[in-house]
């Protein structure tokens, strides 16, 4: 099984808008990654976004390339600050996305590979992904970290 964990793309500020839609260089850049993962024949089975308009605007934008069923859900327990250990013990065993936030995505990375949730294993900025594989013991490790500068 194997968890891909998207920081959102750039977003633009609140005083642009509130509600913090992708920037035009974070629907570039989610839309290159987006092919990139395709084009490495990653395929995913489910999707989760945190509710927020960047979030669900980031998944949306990478189920088209990768999905399954191309459908995403909103999944409380993803918002910034919330702690990553009960979201990731309840993961089906099915190759997931998440499209979430700082510092979430980082602390989710840091305790499934049994670090303290504020020991950063790996640096995101907006449009990073890390790839987590499960095995069958239930460990975790590392498989893949991208930036947009590397997709």
């Amino acid at each position: 099984m194997r968890l891909y964990l998207v920081q959102h793309g750039d977003a633009v500020t609140k005083d642009v808008d509130p509600k913090r839609p992708l920037s035009d260089s974070g629907n570039v850049d989610i839309g290159r990654l987006a092919r990139w993962l395709q084009d490495s024949g990653v395929r995913v089975a489910q999707f989760f976004h945190s509710g927020k308009l960047r979030a669900e605007q980031t998944a949306n934008l990478l189920a088209a390339g990768v999905a399954e069923d191309r459908s995403v859900e909103a999944r409380a327990g993803l918002a910034p600050n919330d702690p990553p250990g009960e979201f990731l013990d309840a993961l089906a065993d099915v190759d997931t996305l998440v499209a979430g936030h700082m510092p979430f995505v980082s602390r989710s990375v840091s305790v499934a590979l049994g670090l303290p949730p504020d020991q950063p294993v790996v640096e995101f900025k907006p449009g990073s992904l890390a790839g987590l594989e499960r095995s069958t013991d239930g460990s975790w490790r590392l498989v893949l970290f991208i930036r947009p500068d590397e997709y």
